[in-house]
């Protein structure tokens, strides 16, 4: 007989995705208007757009997307330290959809990566910090803000319009996108909403 060939698994990038949409469904807190479903589902989106960009297919774009889809499910157990909560969150998970363990670590590097101030350290982590904070330079800025303003405000981590838009210049100045497509996708608007919000500290003092 023979020598039975054992094919390295393939990551079900579909199972898992259904598997963590579904907890995050049923486990965010209602009070997590920002850190949501809806965070998750457009990040992943963002993700796969400045993906296209930068030129990344293959098990690396897989990659990107399941970490994309697990960065912030760590909000369902714990309020700090959330990334580390969805590290072990994959690890518990992932292996259940073909994904190996240099593949995990991979993705946990990815959402380590997302924590404020973000540390990216490789060009996947770059496209998901720059993925996470795309809304920054985009035209829905100030209606995402505000989901983030009231997320605050309901536990507690400040409690006026003055100290969110005060937060928000501090932040803005502060950020910056990693890779080049963000750059010139967001970068000019993201500095318009900086003005906007100086502007409106100003008027509101």
């Amino acid at each position: 007989m023979g020598r039975l060939l054992i094919l390295p698994a393939t990551m079900d990038l579909q199972g898992a995705k259904g598997r963590i949409l579904v907890k995050l469904r049923d486990e965010l807190p209602p009070e997590r208007t920002y850190h949501s479903l809806w965070h998750t589902l457009d990040v992943y989106a963002s993700a796969i757009d400045i993906a296209e960009q930068e030129n990344v297919t293959g098990d690396d774009l897989v990659l990107l997307k399941t970490a994309a889809l697990f960065h912030d499910s760590g909000f369902t157990e714990q309020d700090h330290d959330h990334e580390e909560a969805g590290c072990r969150i994959a690890r518990v998970m992932l292996p259940d959809h073909g994904y190996g363990k240099d593949q995990i670590e991979r993705i946990c590097a990815m959402i380590l990566a997302t924590k404020v101030p973000q540390t990216p350290r490789d060009r996947l982590s770059e496209i998901l910090c720059d993925a996470d904070l795309d809304y920054l330079g985009r035209s829905d800025f100030w209606s995402v803000g505000r989901t983030l303003f009231n997320e605050m405000r309901a536990f507690g981590t400040l409690r006026t319009e003055q100290e969110w838009n005060q937060l928000q210049e501090r932040f803005l100045e502060r950020h910056h996108y990693f890779t080049a497509s963000t750059r010139r996708a967001r970068e000019r608007d993201k500095q318009k909403h900086l003005d906007e919000v100086r502007a409106w500290l100003k008027e509101n003092p």
